[in-house]
């Protein structure tokens, strides 16, 4: 007879379902911010996405297998898989706290830590060719001209930033004087900085996000283990109830008996 209660392991099932959900999501996650960051360039710039796009891939693949071992050890009632579980869910939470609460607090800082960093490659023209490349990538997949202004590439603004005759008239662009005044150009009139501080944003978000509902699942994750091992462990915790009904029911002799006195003649 199974020692664990039915609807326990229904609901601890359930959830290693959504845990596995959980995961998949993430690994797409991964590969949908790949392929917008492949397309709207990166590199230097922002040479942390590479680590933090394998991170995304290392955390999602991991809840996968915890949740499968999960799962597996409340069906076959294995007591060794759901201790492994447990530990994972204890070290995963804590780990999801210590990495989360670091990051929620340097969140309004963000912006100003990347414009100070940004602000080092200037001015662009006499920045190494990666980050020119970069940053020409940048301006033809944005439609914006140099990180801050156009003026971060002095005097030898690229061809990225030229604008066409509709940008023109939809008011995307600005006349620029460069080459000591004896030349004019038409560029974007949006800056990049703005425009990369909102990808930079989002993905932190989505990691905030990302990394707060895994803590919380695992904490969640230790209860329900812990519910399921204890009741593996200690089976009389659930005492069966016996009731007994008897046979026969035999009349019961009354408590008194009325006297009574017969008349005298």
């Amino acid at each position: 007879m199974s020692q664990v209660s039915s609807c326990l392991r229904r609901i601890f099932t359930a959830f290693n379902i959504f845990f596995a959900v959980v995961g998949g999501l993430i690994i797409a996650l991964a590969l949908l911010c790949q392929v917008l960051y492949n397309r709207h360039g990166g590199g230097d710039l922002l040479d942390g996405r590479s680590s933090s796009l394998l991170m995304l891939y290392v955390i999602g693949a991991v809840t996968m297998v915890i949740a499968i071992l999960g799962a597996y050890g409340a069906h076959k009632e294995n007591k060794v898989a759901l201790i492994v579980f447990l530990v994972c869910m204890v070290i995963g939470s804590l780990m999801m706290l210590k990495a989360g609460v670091p990051l929620a607090i340097a969140r309004p800082k963000l912006e100003d830590m990347m414009k100070v960093r940004l602000q080092q490659v200037l001015p662009l023209d006499k920045a190494s060719e990666d980050v020119k490349t970069v940053a020409e990538n940048l301006q033809s997949n944005l439609h914006c001209c140099g990180l801050f202004s156009y003026q971060d590439w002095e005097d030898q603004i690229p061809d990225s930033c030229l604008c066409n005759s509709e940008e023109e008239v939809e008011g995307l662009c600005q006349r620029v004087q460069y080459m000591n005044l004896f030349q004019s150009k038409s560029v974007y009139t949006q800056s990049c900085f703005p425009l990369i501080m909102s990808f930079i944003s989002l993905g932190a978000d989505v990691c905030l996000g990302v990394i707060f509902t895994l803590a919380i699942l695992a904490l969640l994750g230790v209860a329900l283990s812990s519910l399921i091992i204890h009741q593996m462990r200690v089976p009389s915790s659930r005492p069966t109830m016996v009731l007994t009904v008897p046979a026969v029911f035999a009349p019961q002799p009354p408590k008194y008996q009325e006297l009574y006195n017969p008349p005298e003649y």
